[in-house]
């Protein structure tokens, strides 16, 4: 693990190059996760540097004071845009929340892209009132329902789903609730004709957080934007099935 200054914090991140000569990819978790969601994408080493970052307030990079929504927002742009200087990363990965400072970086940072991958994510990313609620009065219940079938997860018994709900507790109620108002209050609809890099929306077959018409939408109104399916996975199709994931990560960055 390494970390940068920037902004007067340090945001973690952790490098696996195994003498890749591939655009470097940075890998951005979602709402309540941390790097360790992007374990299996360490795999892709000796074909492409890969760089997986703590935003702020989750695992190792220290917390901020930030209002949900824009603020907060830019604060973990910040984190993405400071790793991505100090890596050379050029391609952005994002999930969920991660997938939406994606675009708020290539929007609204100064930072030399060669493409995005939007995996599990919109152009908006609206959160059900219930959860809001469970998050601010129940989390239990909250972690509870994320983890049901075709949620985060499209079988939610594997050993994966455990550690996800591990992981949530770890960062706390407070930082994931957050997490979830930015979501929630999250909408560039209007200005995806704005991007003006490659950009694949990759999403799992069953997830019903982020659907699939979320980023058909991405790819119809992004400029230059593919759109993929990853079978037999849900929210989080990195960890369901990091083979057929990885295979669209490369294939989308050979024809960069």
């Amino acid at each position: 693990m390494e970390t940068v200054t920037h902004h007067g914090r340090e945001t973690a991140y952790e490098t696996f190059d195994r003498g890749a000569d591939g655009p470097g990819l940075l890998c951005i978790h979602g709402s309540g996760g941390t790097r360790g969601v992007w374990k299996a994408q360490a795999r892709l080493a000796d074909r492409l540097p890969v760089t997986t970052v703590d935003l702020a307030g989750h695992g190792n990079s220290p917390d901020t004071d930030a209002d949900p929504g824009v603020e907060t927002l830019g604060v973990y742009a910040d984190d993405v845009a400071a790793v991505a200087d100090a890596t050379d990363a050029r391609v952005l990965v994002g999930n969920s929340l991660g997938g939406a400072v994606a675009l708020w970086v290539a929007l609204e940072r100064d930072v030399s892209l060669d493409g995005l991958v939007l995996a599990g994510t919109g152009p908006r990313l609206p959160v059900l009132d219930d959860l809001l609620a469970w998050l601010a009065d129940d989390f239990e219940r909250a972690v509870t329902f994320l983890h049901g079938e075709d949620r985060l997860f499209h079988d939610p018994e594997t050993e994966y789903a455990a550690v996800s709900a591990e992981t949530m507790h770890a960062v706390g109620r407070a930082v994931t609730e957050r997490d979830f108002l930015t979501s929630h209050r999250f909408d560039v609809r209007d200005r995806l004709d704005e991007v003006t890099v490659p950009a694949l929306a990759l999403v799992g077959e069953h997830d019903h957080l982020t659907p699939v018409s979320y980023h058909e939408t991405l790819a119809e109104e992004i400029p230059a934007c593919e759109f993929g399916v990853v079978e037999d996975a849900a929210h989080l199709a990195m960890l369901e099935r990091p083979t057929a994931f990885g295979e669209a990560l490369v294939s989308f960055c050979d024809r960069l």
